[in-house]
């Protein structure tokens, strides 16, 4: 069958005679094209591998599966911090893996890898239809989680005296990176144990990965945050909003909460570095915004503005999880501004509001919780197929394939880039805070 033929001509006008007035370095050229098939079938070339550009693995149902569904036995294990849409993905996979592939045997792992560590104490839960079926009107983890590294070697020995066949793992980069050397000991000591994850982090921030779970969620309630901070901040003389919301390494989140409601005026992220003080810095341009308008909205990432608080000969503390631990910009913020104003006599009241831990317990909306259940369906087509050693995840539109080592928490906002240009001009603040 011959291919459909189109044509893409857009016409102009004529000349373009004029500089545009668009301070921005990344403007589009007219010979960057989107390829209208993206794929690499099985004809293009002549079978060379040095003539078949990079190409990546699409998830799906195959039609030769490695496991007996009737003799296999599957793990779920949660992982992390807690995100919207975890019980989306539980129920999904034990739904595909009871009704679509006729496995009965399903379990879960509570409190994280903790629970395969004997020590702990920690039952399994066989998992069924009519456990999970209400699970996704609630937030949280169904099976809880847990952070901190385990022993791999009692891991995989747990995993092999249960005779789990396939485990499920739902986590952030920590998770993957534990998750990957799990798959190497399991390699080593020739076990027919599949392992899968599936990627989660609120931030939206891992290598690759089109968009994580949780994020579309996480943005609809900063939003809800963002219209109360702009309620209080009109409500009163001078009123500033302040809101500290997450993005550890990216400001993701608060970038698109801002372009969603455009009720910001000041959008703070870790990608561009702000001062605090001098003509150019951030508390002269809110103090103009205040005299100009009479009130203000600012968010604030949790990674922004570290280099602000933090000691040069300070010790670096991590988490139980290996994150960097950081300091509080919220409060920070909050007791700077209100010094600023008391030093000029400018009368001012700031509201601080900090939903973040409210974020990430509420249930996954209804776009998380579609992707949630494609996510967990296209996890038990890879593990059936024999697959291990890999992430499910969003690339481009389609559900693919990745290594492990692909969740990576890289993806930072460029600020010469589409994104951060459309943040500023939305909310108006300007293209630099520093002097």
């Amino acid at each position: 069958m011959s291919s459909p033929v189109y044509d893409f001509t857009i016409a102009d006008l004529g000349k373009r005679k004029f500089t545009s007035p668009l301070n921005i370095s990344n403007f589009t050229t007219e010979n960057k094209r989107l390829l209208l098939d993206g794929y690499l079938r099985n004809d293009a070339g002549d079978g060379n591998r040095q003539t078949i550009p990079l190409s990546i693995e699409l998830a799906g149902p195959r039609e030769d599966i490695f496991f007996d569904p009737g003799m296999t036995k599957a793990a779920i294990v949660t992982c992390g911090g807690l995100c919207p849409g975890i019980n989306d993905v539980i129920r999904s996979i034990t739904m595909q893996l009871f009704y679509r592939y006729g496995i009965k045997n399903i379990y879960g792992i509570r409190y994280g890898f903790r629970g395969l560590i004997p020590e702990f104490g920690h039952r399994m839960v066989q998992l069924s239809p009519e456990m999970v079926k209400d699970i996704t009107s609630i937030g949280g983890s169904f099976l809880s989680c847990s952070r901190g590294h385990q022993d791999i070697n009692k891991i995989v020995k747990s995993l092999s005296d249960h005779r789990i066949d396939i485990l499920f793992c739902i986590g952030g980069d920590g998770t993957m990176r534990a998750v990957q050397k799990i798959t190497e000991k399991i390699s080593e000591l020739g076990l027919n144990i599949s392992v899968v994850g599936i990627p989660k982090t609120i931030d939206n921030d891992l290598n690759l990965i089109q968009k994580s779970f949780g994020f579309d969620t996480a943005i609809a309630e900063t939003v809800h945050a963002i219209r109360c901070a702009h309620v209080e901040a009109k409500g009163a003389i001078n009123g500033i909003g302040l809101i500290k919301i997450m993005g550890r390494l990216s400001g993701h989140i608060a970038a698109s909460a801002a372009l969603a409601q455009n009720d910001t005026n000041f959008v703070l992220i870790p990608e561009v570095p702000f001062a605090l003080t001098g003509k150019n810095g951030f508390l002269a341009f809110l103090e103009k915004r205040i005299k100009f308008r009479g009130h203000a909205v600012v968010l604030v990432a949790e990674g922004a503005g570290q280099d602000l608080l933090r000691k040069s000969d300070e010790l670096i503390e991590t988490d139980p999880s290996g994150n960097l631990r950081l300091h509080d910009v919220g409060i920070f913020l909050k007791n700077e501004i209100e010094k600023y104003f008391q030093k000029i006599n400018l009368e001012i009241n700031l509201k601080y509001i900090e939903p973040s831990y409210m974020i990430r317990s509420v249930p996954a909306n209804a776009s998380d919780s579609i992707y949630c259940s494609s996510l967990g369906q296209y996890a038990v087509h890879a593990a059936m197929a024999g697959k291990t050693g890999l992430l499910v995840a969003l690339m481009k539109d389609e559900y693919v394939h990745l290594p492990l080592s692909a969740a990576v928490s890289r993806r930072k906002i460029d600020p010469q880039g589409d994104l951060w240009s459309r943040v500023l001009e939305a909310t108006g603040q300007p293209h630099s805070m520093k002097d």
